[in-house]
């Protein structure tokens, strides 16, 4: 197992920087996750990053570190995001776009990296390309998690949050060590309205409708990787690197991008 970057630079953006890798990986991956909530993703990007030795670059990490830093601490673009949020507003994509911009020197670690919850649509996609081309790297795939609806359902509304410190829970595959309570503050958990089994049809239906657009960017550009994401975690995990490690993208110098096995 590889050690990963502490994701300071990530956080803060501008000039801020990371401690060096403790061991940089023999093979470096540019990778983004794809899939509907409830699917796994952060559990993956957590489990995926210290075996490739990339870091996971979570746009919803950088939300929820932002809303605690103070006032005028924070990078332009971060800014402009949460005070949208805060009016109840959509972060527009040229925002998001800005935002990763301001942290553009991540996307060159030389362990790689993952991001997660990034991008979002076409627009995002293409505007990610762009940034990597300008800074001299590139995207090897963009893994898509699938997993049954029924099974969205089930792991969704098992889901309970903390509304004091965010923490996430499961009542059957991540409970806390008391029943309601959370493990880190020992605040009560509660379920959002949105985790209810109605709210969540409306949700996944319109991930289909608004990622399909995005799932078919990938796949027309050779550059998609589909995963089973259902059945235990750490197998789930070492089939997506089974796939990776049988996957390479060459890029030439039309911009072409042409998928082929490979062994890493």
């Amino acid at each position: 197992m590889t050690g990963q970057g502490d994701r300071h630079a990530w956080f803060h953006g501008g000039d801020a920087k990371c401690r060096e890798l403790p061991r940089i990986p023999s093979r470096r991956f540019g990778l983004v996750l794809l899939g509907p909530p409830g699917v796994g993703k952060g559990t993956q990007a957590e489990k995926l990053a210290p075996e490739l030795g990339t870091c996971h670059l979570s746009t919803g990490d950088v939300f929820r570190q932002g809303q605690i830093v103070p006032d005028g601490q924070r990078s332009p673009a971060l800014d402009t995001a949460l005070g949208a949020m805060r009016r109840g507003e959509l972060v527009s994509d040229d925002i998001v776009i800005d935002m990763v911009r301001e942290r553009a020197g991540c996307l060159r670690c030389r362990g790689g990296f993952l991001l997660d919850g990034f991008p979002r649509t076409v627009a995002q996609a293409e505007a990610l390309d762009s940034l990597l081309e300008e800074q001299g790297t590139h995207l090897d795939a963009a893994v898509y998690y699938t997993v049954p609806r029924q099974t969205l359902i089930e792991r969704l509304s098992g889901r309970r949050t903390c509304p004091s410190c965010n923490a996430v829970f499961h009542i059957a595959s991540r409970p806390p060590r008391l029943p309601g309570i959370c493990d880190d503050c020992s605040g009560r958990l509660v379920q959002r309205a949105d985790d209810c089994p109605e709210s969540i049809s409306v949700r996944l239906a319109a991930y289909d409708q608004n990622t399909t657009p995005l799932i078919d960017y990938y796949r027309k550009t050779n550059r998609l990787l589909v995963v089973e994401a259902d059945g235990p975690t750490d197998t789930i995990c070492m089939r997506t690197l089974a796939l990776l490690a049988e996957y390479k993208v060459d890029y030439h110098d039309n911009g072409d991008r042409n998928a082929r096995p490979a062994t890493f």
